[in-house]
């Protein structure tokens, strides 16, 4: 397989092969080696500091908090099954990588931290299969908005026509499955939507989909950013996951009247119960709760609701009225770490599998609009107003904690806490010159 595997790139001029890993604030990073060393070093492509896991978003320094220091190497082992040839920069091809330390997965990976939770699904006797669905920004290089149209606007997509074509070109170069295209709300905002996967699979689509889209809006002297909300007077970008779950390989998110089966609303009543908590994974930034306000269908109430796009988890329909099959969590951006989100969203959903309590009721309104004693009766509650909350609430959950182990816990807190910590009285121009091109 080595030996094959490294012909076929020097057959197609590969010159170097990235070894990307994504770290807890949600930076994708890589190291490369020539294809002329790749034999050598197949197994681990390159080392790192152990202390990479507790650098924060704003700059390359290590918090100390994360109990991490710049002594001790962690290794870059390539899934070789995540290997692309770029499209969109000659001469490089790019895989996934596990950390290691030593021969062993290190504690605080986050892939690993999503194998597990797979793991653990699977001992249960379900499966995941999942998608992130990411809304973007296109700019020009100052920073005004490639066109000024509103959702679903047929001229944004004339306008757009070349990027995003490019954009979809190169998605598929890579084996991504492209359903679906549209122009969203916001003026130059995008939304390019791919097909369901098994789940670790998604949260590698979830990579390739940001290098791809970024660097080719680059190529045509454009910026593209996943930033929640890099404009106060813009719509906000989520990154909503839809996921749906298998048992031996048939979907059982619904029964046979086409509603939602017992597992599934199990599943959702574990989500609805650590969603406060989980927020401090799935919607991690200071600007993510720019986002995440009241009559914006962005899911600002801890509720569930059959194509209600103010709950916090949407059950869609199809055309004959039956459940879709899938469920949307609508409180997840793209400043989140994939491995990290989805595998605390799994946990999540299997202590409800565990607990078999149902949910609360199907919500058919904006709960915006409903009164104190409306939303108490209906166990609606809103969601929290900060990373700052988010995080109490989830240093307080001891179910999620324990999922996350003790050392990934402890980095990632630190980490968060301190990005929190320096960009909680930030305005968001403040927040724009720090995260318009890191997501």
């Amino acid at each position: 397989m080595k030996k094959a595997l490294i012909k076929a790139l020097k057959s197609a001029k590969v010159e170097f092969v990235r070894s990307l890993w994504c770290d807890n604030a949600n930076v994708i990073r890589a190291k490369s080696i020539d294809i002329g060393s790749l034999e050598d070093n197949f197994e681990t492509v390159a080392g790192i500091s152990r202390a990479q896991q507790g650098v924060p978003v704003m700059y390359d320094g290590v918090v100390p908090e994360s109990g991490l220091m710049p002594v001790g190497e962690i290794w870059l082992n390539p899934d070789w099954d995540t290997l692309n040839v770029l499209p969109y920069t000659p001469g490089h091809a790019s895989v996934i990588s596990d950390l290691f330390a030593g021969r062993y997965e290190w504690s605080l990976c986050p892939r690993f931290f999503l194998k597990r939770a797979i793991k653990a699904l699977d001992e249960l006797g379900f499966a995941m299969r999942a998608a992130f669905e990411n809304e973007f920004y296109l700019f020009d290089r100052s920073l005004n908005p490639v066109d000024n149209t509103l959702f679903a606007s047929s001229f944004s997509m004339d306008l757009n026509s070349k990027v995003v074509g490019d954009i979809v070109r190169n998605l598929k170069a890579q084996f991504l499955t492209v359903e679906r295209y549209y122009a969203e709300s916001g003026p130059g905002q995008q939304e390019v939507v791919i097909a369901h996967a098994p789940a670790l699979e998604a949260a590698d689509n979830q990579i390739t989909f940001r290098e791809t889209v970024r660097t080719t809006a680059a190529r045509n002297g454009l910026i593209a950013s996943f930033m929640p909300k890099p404009f106060e007077e813009f719509g906000g970008s989520g990154c909503h996951l839809h996921f749906s779950l298998l048992k031996n390989g048939k979907n059982v998110m619904r029964d046979r009247n086409g509603e939602l089966s017992e597992v599934a609303l199990y599943f959702m009543t574990g989500l609805l119960e650590h969603l406060p908590s989980l927020m401090a994974v799935t919607t991690p930034t200071t600007n993510s709760y720019r986002r995440i306000k009241p009559s914006c269908w962005a899911g600002a109430y801890r509720c569930w609701g059959l194509d209600n796009r103010e709950a916090a988890l949407r059950v869609p329909t199809d055309p004959s009225g039956s459940v879709a099959g899938h469920v949307e969590l609508k409180s997840v951006d793209a400043s989140s770490n994939p491995y990290l989100a989805l595998g605390m969203m799994i946990f999540a959903g299997i202590d409800g599998l565990k607990k078999k309590v149902l949910p609360p009721i199907n919500l058919q309104g904006d709960p915006a609009l409903m009164n104190g004693e409306e939303l108490r009766q209906s166990r609606v509650e809103p969601l929290p107003p900060s990373p700052g909350v988010a995080l109490d609430m989830l240093e307080n959950d001891q179910y999620l904690l324990k999922a996350l182990g003790e050392d990934l816990s402890q980095s990632y807190l630190a980490v968060k806490r301190a990005e929190w910590k320096a960009m909680g009285e930030l305005t968001i121009a403040q927040e724009r010159q720090i995260l318009l091109e890191r997501f």
